[in-house]
Formats: C-alpha cells, structure tokens, sequence
C-alpha cells in the first residue's frame, strides 16, 4: 500500500553528538575528580549562580509565598491525578511465590531503589510537570531519599513553582543546579547527597548525553531526544483542531517533529494551510519554534485506508500518538508502538504534558519500538528468590551437576555434588553427562 508525502521533513532529529559527547566527558570527569568545587565552577559558569544550591526549609517556604493560589490548586489537581495514576500502576506490580517442583519454591520480589536523581529543566520554561512527574512516581514508588534538581534562572535560582511542586509532590532535597553538573552531582553524591541509584527527567542535549555516559554506573530512565508527535485523522476529524495539536507539539522546539497520518487528502490540505497561519499567532520565541518544526522536521502523510495509517504510525513510533477517528477501541487494539496514546479529540498531548495523570517522560527518535515512558516500575527492581526442602533440591542438584560438566564448570558441579553427598549419604548418582 502507497504512503503519498504531501509534506516531506528536508531534516531528521539528529544531534552533532561526537562534539556533545566530548564535552560532556570532560566535564563529568573533571567534576568527578575536583567534586563539589569543580561543579560549583561550572555551576557559576553556565548557570551564572553562586547562590545556595540545596535550598533550606526557610528557601522552600519563601518560594512558596511567591506562588499564587490558582497555580497552587492547579499543581495540587495535577499531582493527585499524577498520584493517583501511579498508585494503580504500582498496584499492578505483585510480589508472588509459587511451588516450581514439589520442595522447591521460588518468588518474586519487587524493591524500590534507593535514592534517585529527578532532573527538572528550567532555563527559558519553567517545567513544573516535569517536577510533578518525576517526583511523585519515585515517592509513590516507595524511593527512600529523592532529590529534585533544576537550573537557577540566572541569580534568582530555580523558579518558585518549581520548587513548590518538588516540595510538595515529596522531594527530600531541592538541588539549584542545572546540566550535566546538577546529573554529576546526583549521581557522584556530592553536597552531602546520597549517590543516586537512578536519574530521570528530561533534559537538553547535553543531560541526555550526561545520562548516556553515565548509564551502568547508574540507572537511567531513559536517553531522550527532541520531544515528537504523531495525529493519526480521518476524513471526520475537525481540521483545526488536528492543526492546533500539530503547532502546541511544534512549539516544543526547532527540531521537535510533528507528522499528520490521514486517509483523507482533502482533511490534510486543509490541515497545511492552517498549521502556518496558527503558528504566526504564536508569542515570538514559540513561534520561532514551531516556523522551524514545521519547516524542517513535520510530514503529512496519506494512505489508503486505516490498516496502513496504523502501520505508518508504528513505523514512526512516536513519543506522543493521538487518534482523532472513528472506532477507537479498533485504534486501541491495533496500535502497537507509541510512548503515550491520547484517543479521540476530548483529550490531547497538552493534557498529557501537564495535568491528566498518565506520565510525560517518554520515549523519543523511534525507541517507543521497544520501551515505554517513565513509571513507578522504573523506579523499582523485579528481583527473585528460591527456597527449597532436601528432596525438592534432589533432582535439581543432579540436573546441575551433569549440565556443569557439559559446559566444563567442575566447580559448579560440586557445588551440587557436595549437596547430594550430605543429604542422601547411602545413595550412589550418576553425576557424569552422556556424550
């Protein structure tokens, strides 16, 4: 079936990641041998701060005072539906322990790590979901110390609705620190703070690659890329609202694609000629944004019919995947690769982003083929245990001796050998495997 491109992207979602990944080893290097006076000169060089990094209850306290009321009742809606969310999805996780063979028992545990890192962007935005989004899944997840950390804007240090929603969503520290050296910071356990166990939340560039380099020495939620979205319409669909969803996930950045999937070329059409009237309506820096996605990076595709949409879209496997057609339980069923899918036009990816619930740390550049977006169950190690009774272990320690031998580890053998022979002394086995 023909995928006919009425808008074809000229670039892709690439970084210059050779110049990126060097700069950032250097830079976690030399924080990792100078520690906290090395991060604090980086911290004065790129985040043109040289105030308190972990903020005092006093600080919180004061931040909170700067916070008006309406923005406090809609983090506080946003948080309990972020909660709540995160309460079933930890609820679905059971530890369990079943009889494998008669005396021999084995389970599964989950645990919760221990300290984790939630990297909350600031800079030019003040991304107060990302504070809600990450902070509540570790809290809810069981974490035991978790540490909020955001870039200072300049000498008036990390926005106040920031630290509000860290503090009241559970943080046990809030760390004024931005890029690579607030991710070193948290994972190398300096200005007193635990090592970190993990480090979420999204980030520019430069946080990514920390996370990538990093990854092993700490877990990770995941390494992101620019932010994109996909809208999969049919010939039903309301054209303005399609175009008005393409241009809010344009806005993201200049490099943040957005694709239109229909099998309605007249539905598409119409949908290009709005998109650019819709982003000159934008304020200056968004709309300088959305000009260069749209420009460089979005495509409107028409297929045949609703099998190969969905096939294209899969394809794409997109961070953001929003259905505005008919039969949507046939688009639930069907849809197979995405980060988060928001179906039918009463809701929407901005929902998603802020205040619906569901998390906004998700998978970009493809990788929703094979992960999902941050969860309490990143947060938390599936684990297993065994236990057994001398008879239960009988016919497992002659399996594992004769395997052992197979595969030449005498030592493994033994170990089951030396079993065998204590439990069941008057017994002769045959312990060698057959060529």
């Amino acid at each position: 079936m023909a995928r006919n491109y009425l808008k074809k992207a000229p670039k892709t979602s690439a970084t210059d990641s050779a110049s990126v990944h060097d700069t950032v080893r250097g830079i976690l290097n030399e924080i990792e041998e100078g520690g906290e006076a090395a991060a604090m000169k980086y911290a004065a060089k790129f985040d043109n701060y040289e105030g308190a990094l972990i903020l005092s209850k006093e600080e919180i306290e004061a931040a909170a005072a700067k916070v008006p009321q309406k923005l406090k009742d809609d983090i506080a809606f946003a948080h309990e539906n972020i909660k709540h969310f995160a309460e079933a999805q930890k609820a679905s996780m059971q530890d369990f322990q079943m009889e494998v063979r008669p005396g021999l028992i084995e389970g599964q545990k989950t645990i919760p790590v221990r300290a984790a890192g939630c990297y909350v962007p600031g800079g030019r935005y003040s991304h107060i979901a990302s504070a809600m989004m990450t902070v509540t899944t570790a809290k809810v997840a069981g974490v035991k110390h978790i540490t909020a950390c955001s870039p200072p804007q300049g000498e008036n240090g990390v926005a106040p609705a920031i630290i509000y929603a860290a503090n009241l969503c559970g943080a046990d520290k809030i760390l004024s620190m931005g890029g690579v050296q607030g991710v070193a910071a948290m994972t190398f356990g300096l200005f007193d703070l635990p090592e970190a166990d993990i480090i979420v939340g999204p980030g520019n560039q430069f946080v990514a690659e920390a996370k990538r380099i990093l990854f092993g020495r700490v877990g990770i939620d995941m390494i992101a890329g620019p932010t994109d979205s996909l809208i999969l319409a049919d010939k039903d669909a309301d054209a303005e609202i399609v175009a008005v969803d393409l241009v809010s996930q344009a806005e993201h950045g200049y490099n943040s694609p957005v694709w239109l999937v229909t099998d309605d070329q007249p539905l598409a059409e119409k949908v290009m000629a709005r998109v650019p009237d819709l982003i000159e309506e934008l304020p200056e820096l968004n709309r300088d944004n959305a000009r260069a996605a749209w420009r460089d990076y979005a495509e409107v595709i028409v297929c045949d019919d609703r099998v190969e949409m969905a096939a294209c879209s899969d394809d794409y496997a997109p961070e953001h995947l929003t259905v505005q057609a008919a039969d949507l339980d046939w688009w639930l069923d069907n849809l197979q690769c995405y980060g988060s899918l928001f179906l039918g036009e009463e809701t929407t990816v901005s929902y998603g982003d802020k205040a619906s619930g569901t998390n906004h740390v998700l998978p970009t550049s493809g990788s929703a083929r094979y992960t999902g977006g941050l969860s309490v169950h990143k947060y938390m190690k599936v684990v297993t245990w065994q236990r057994s009774t001398r008879d239960g272990s009988k016919r497992v320690a002659e399996a594992t001796a004769r395997i052992s031998r197979l595969e030449g580890m005498e030592g493994h053998a033994r170990a089951a050998d030396v079993r065998l022979h204590k439990y069941y002394p008057t017994e002769n086995f045959d312990l060698t495997p057959e060529e």
